[in-house]
């Protein structure tokens, strides 16, 4: 595993990261390490959906449509788990 170190990190920046952690219940390091995977994976996704609408692919949906769908969806479970 690989070691990163940010050198000029203001007082306060650092300090106001180590709060979040503690209040979370992780180290600072923990929690650091936490934000840079999600960072990477969003990174990630992001290159992935570059790559799906370079070669013409993907769906993009209309405003609102993907919450009408997800709501259809959960109104129909609904409905089965009242029946």
């Amino acid at each position: 595993m690989a070691n990163v170190q940010i050198r000029d990190v203001p007082d306060q920046v650092r300090d106001t990261l180590a709060e979040v952690a503690r209040s979370r219940g992780q180290s600072t390091q923990a929690y650091l390490r936490n934000l840079l995977e999600q960072e990477a994976r969003r990174a990630s996704n992001s290159a992935l959906l570059n790559r799906v609408r370079s070669v013409g692919g993907g769906y993009a949906a209309e405003p609102g449509e993907t919450a009408r769908e997800i709501e259809g969806i959960r109104n129909d479970r609904d409905r089965r788990n009242t029946a």
